[in-house]
């Protein structure tokens, strides 16, 4: 069943590529979209390594620069007992973050975001939370090229996480130990984006890699890997208004991680996932909603499963 979702995702953007449609752009609104930056951001809003990683994104088509609010929800199955094959604990893993995009000259902008945790486990033992802030991150986004007929753009990214949320060492002893509030580590990000946009249509790729470091407790959460391909079409539009859907793929791999230099077994893993969203803007104001669900999953040598993601998000265009 996910082999055939997975098959009809890339149908469908193959087909929209090939058609012929009139315009993207209501005339209002046209100076923000020909500055928009294809750079889709893919910082740990849970805290990341096999799961919980939370590079649910952001893709505003239509509020390029931006300040605003996002909720960012997941849903994975762990083996609790390690003497079954069974996936019997859920994990919750929710996100409420503060983030923006702002504009320091026509080529470059500079993001940020904080974000709250709330997460949640459910053991034989009993219901396991915790919550507070999370780790900050702040990214630097270049226009690397653009196209003199629009259609074409490339931006590259260079980023930092600043480790504001808690690293609780018991908390890697379980079978996710990305179960946390922060990784205590000062982690850097590199990211490429390409954007291709004609008539009422848009696809984005993106690409960034994770380099994270060994934090206080000698405890290094492996690098990541995430890539990304979404197309955008315009459904609906006024002199006030835009509606678009999206629909795309979404990658991520992850490297082992390492106590005192030495590899943690049933760390390291892989996913890809499908997803399906909206984005509507009103003036400039805008809102967006995506779900995502796997089509592979590989986590934590298959002690943990990938179920859902889920996101909401609201801004206000600068």
């Amino acid at each position: 069943m996910k082999k055939s979702i997975l098959f009809l995702i890339l149908i469908i953007l193959s087909q929209q590529i090939k058609a012929n449609w009139d315009s993207l752009y209501i005339p209002q609104y046209q100076n923000q979209i020909q500055h928009l930056s294809s750079y889709e951001e893919f910082f740990c809003d849970a805290c990341g390594c096999a799961a919980g990683n939370g590079s649910s994104g952001f893709e505003s088509l239509l509020n390029p620069q931006f300040i605003g609010i996002k909720y960012f929800a997941q849903h994975y199955k762990a083996k609790e007992n390690l003497f079954t094959q069974d996936l019997t604990q859920d994990q919750y893993f929710n996100t409420i973050q503060l983030w923006g995009k702002i504009p320091v000259t026509q080529k470059l902008s500079i993001y940020g975001s904080i974000p709250f945790q709330f997460h949640e486990k459910k053991t034989l033992q009993g219901d396991i939370k915790i919550n507070g802030i999370g780790d900050a991150s702040l990214m630097g986004i270049y226009e690397i090229l653009r196209s003199k007929s629009e259609y074409h753009q490339l931006n590259g990214g260079l980023g930092i996480k600043i480790p504001l949320g808690k690293f609780d060492e018991k908390g890697i002893t379980g079978i996710n130990p990305s179960f946390q509030l922060g990784m205590g580590s000062w982690d850097y990000q590199l990211a490429l984006g390409y954007t291709f946009r004609k008539n009422f249509f848009a696809l984005m790729l993106n690409t960034d890699y994770t380099i994270k470091t060994e934090n206080k407790k000698h405890y290094r959460f492996g690098n990541q890997w995430n890539y990304s391909a979404t197309g955008f079409y315009r459904l609906w539009r006024n002199e006030k208004s835009i509606f678009s859907g999206k629909l795309g793929l979404q990658g991520e791999v992850y490297d082992w991680n390492r106590q005192f230099s030495e590899v943690m077994p049933g760390t390291a893993g892989s996913a890809l996932y499908g997803k399906l969203g909206f984005e509507v803007s009103y003036q400039k104001f805008s809102l967006g909603s995506e779900l995502m669900l796997p089509a592979y999953n590989r986590l934590a040598g298959g002690d943990i499963e990938a179920r859902s993601r889920f996101s909401l998000f609201l801004n206000f265009g600068l």
